[in-house]
């Protein structure tokens, strides 16, 4: 089989804000040998810029007048971990302030923006092995992916670790405003109607509620070897 001709394997993990999707599957891929790509990363980081230039998020024509001057790149560090640069500058860690969550869930509701960064991680699937996470991944960006998993937990569990997230990266919210934020946003995601967040019907559905990490990681490792045979 010619190098064109290689079938690169894809591992869609789906499912809401907090449900622990990026930090299982990061891991899940470097048990696996795969790369890993946040798309959260890749929206939260349109949401970051248009928040720094004072732009309404849900002004859908002004968002996508910014669409084609953004420079994005995705790169990976030594460690294997995917940094996002705009501009030419790291926003890795800017990204994740829970000011820009919301901004993040209302620009990628918007289909220039989705349809913008569409070919981004397309492209990744189809020169790499990976494990890519997000909201609508076994549905609309790799609706052919080899294994789809939809992971999701109770609206409380997940405000719970978010909650021991924040704290323990230096940057702490109240419970109570990250549980409402996290509803919030679940049914934002939920009824918007471009890429609404859903289920892939072929996906398998993984509740982690109660899960530690290990034995989350280990359920899905589990289901991907199941499915690819391995």
């Amino acid at each position: 089989m010619s190098a064109e001709e290689k079938k690169y394997v894809s591992i869609a993990l789906d499912g809401p804000s907090g449900a622990g999707k990026s930090t299982l599957a990061r891991s899940v891929a470097k048990e696996l040998g795969f790369i890993y790509v946040d798309t959260g990363a890749i929206y939260r980081t349109v949401g970051y810029c248009v928040q720094q230039r004072g732009i309404d998020p849900k002004d859908a024509g002004a968002v996508a007048g910014l669409l084609p001057e953004l420079d994005i790149a995705m790169r990976y560090d030594e460690t294997g971990l995917q940094r996002m640069y705009l501009d030419g500058q790291d926003v890795t860690g800017a990204i994740r302030l829970p000011e820009v969550s919301q901004c993040a869930s209302q620009v990628s509701a918007i289909p220039a923006v989705r349809e913008f960064l569409m070919d981004m991680q397309r492209d990744m699937a189809k020169n790499h092995n990976v494990v890519m996470d997000g909201r609508d991944i076994g549905t609309v960006v790799l609706p052919d992916a080899d294994v789809k998993i939809y992971l999701t937990a109770s609206a409380e569990d997940r405000a719970k670790r978010r909650y021991l997230e924040l704290k323990d990266r230096g940057t702490p919210e109240d419970y109570g405003v990250i549980l409402v934020e996290m509803e919030e946003r679940d049914y934002n995601d939920i009824h918007r109607q471009t890429a609404p967040l859903k289920r892939a019907a072929d996906a398998v559905q993984l509740d982690t509620s109660g899960f530690s990490f290990e034995e989350s990681r280990g359920k899905i490792l589990q289901l991907v070897k199941e499915r690819l045979g391995l």
